[in-house]
């Protein structure tokens, strides 16, 4: 289990890959990933590493936490985060992580916020049908229709689906693939979509549930239902078996 770092979106672009494929990827950022303080559990046999990163004016930074980054000799960073890791991880206050901390055709999962879309409709937001275009609706076309209960209980349940707020949440994107990295400028290219608008701050880190995990469990569960049915058909009597053989067939007419 290794850190994470923060890296900033640049956007979206396309990808050539050796074979003439095109990819989709998106263009992430890595600007100074610094630790800036490590943090021992003898316990659980863990460390707790500080990484800070993004570029910000000084006279926009709490004096405080301006006298923690000149303790550590580091410019002041815009944001400060904390990764839960092993304690195989050699790292040192003070150490500067790159780009190349991550490997071409590795899985990463990113984390953001996604765009916040304000208040929405129950149409946009939930993929409601709506109400009917004629036949006695009026005005209320594109709303959700019912939400309460007779007598009892005489309430609306809590998690209903209604109109409300919608976006500007945590989310998380599982398994994308790194396709390459650019060192020299600090960029890592990701196949696909990630959460967050242009110039937003990400968490990227190992997969937690690498795809190859996953297709392995895929084949075993293939395997096992297989397995069940060649019993299922190995503990029939021969009886039966002969009997469908020799059932006659039925002419069509």
């Amino acid at each position: 289990m290794r850190t994470g770092l923060i890296a900033k979106k640049l956007g979206m672009t396309r990808f050539f890959r050796e074979d003439g494929t095109n990819v989709p990827v998106t263009l992430l950022g890595i600007e100074k990933n610094y630790v800036t303080r490590i943090k021992d559990d003898p316990s659980k046999n863990l460390k707790y590493i500080q990484i800070a990163s993004g570029d910000i004016k000084v006279k926009k930074i709490k004096k405080p936490i301006r006298n923690y980054f000149s303790k550590l000799k580091i410019e002041p960073k815009r944001k400060i985060l904390e990764f839960k890791t092993s304690n195989e991880q050699n790292l040192n206050v003070g150490d500067q992580i790159e780009a190349n901390f991550f490997k071409v055709g590795q899985y990463v999962d990113v984390i953001g916020k996604s765009i916040g879309k304000g208040f929405a409709g129950p149409m946009k937001r939930h993929n409601f049908s709506g109400l009917r275009a004629s036949h006695g609706v009026s005005i209320s076309h594109r709303s959700h229709g019912s939400t309460g209960q007779c007598q009892d209980p005489g309430r609306t349940f809590k998690g209903k689906k209604m109109a409300g707020h919608m976006g500007n949440n945590k989310v998380t994107m599982h398994n994308l693939e790194v396709v390459q990295i650019i060192d020299e400028d600090g960029l890592i290219l990701i196949k696909g979509a990630v959460p967050g608008s242009k110039g937003t701050l990400l968490i990227i880190r190992d997969a937690i549930k690498p795809k190859s995990l996953l297709v392995k469990v895929k084949k075993e569960e293939v395997v096992e239902t297989q397995s069940k049915k060649d019993k299922s058909d190995d503990n029939k009597p021969e009886g039966e078996e002969k009997k469908a053989e020799n059932k006659p067939k039925e002419d069509k007419k």
